[in-house]
């Protein structure tokens, strides 16, 4: 166990408290994690949706970054932090009001970069939108 999946083990707790940032946003916490992967649920609250019913794109940048840190948690090493420092979204369809599956996936991890794939579903399956992160890996001692 490390620093992380310690915690990643804590927030997947019915009762786990969540960052100030996190309950501001709304953003939730995460359902499940293994090495290598997470995964989510979250519905969107009707205020986070654009006049025409469609969810605004800047907040599935948000869970975007939020997962793939929470996947980068999975193989980060016990001495080190991560920050991100690449992030792309990818908009397939257009998200509404229905609730979202969130995968986050490490794809590639080397000793100062750590690669995530995210996909965003509906639960019927359909792909709403995928995102590429990266994550850089620095000592525990030094601030990004």
């Amino acid at each position: 166990m490390t620093w992380a999946t310690e915690r990643l083990d804590a927030i997947k707790q019915p009762d786990a408290t969540a960052p100030p940032v996190v309950v501001a946003l709304g953003l939730g916490l995460i359902d499940d994690w293994g090495p290598g992967w997470v995964r989510k649920t979250w519905t969107p609250d009707a205020r986070l949706l654009n006049g025409d019913g469609s969810l605004f794109g800047g907040y599935i940048a948000a869970l975007a970054d939020q997962v793939a840190a929470f996947a980068a948690m999975t193989v980060v090493p016990d001495e080190a932090q991560f920050r991100t420092v690449n992030l792309q979204v990818q908009f397939v369809k257009i998200g509404r009001g229905h609730p979202l599956t969130i995968e986050g996936r490490v794809v590639a991890a080397s000793k100062r970069l750590i690669t995530v794939e995210a996909t965003f579903r509906r639960p019927d399956g359909e792909l709403i939108a995928t995102a590429s992160a990266q994550q850089i890996t620095l000592p525990s001692t030094e601030t990004a």
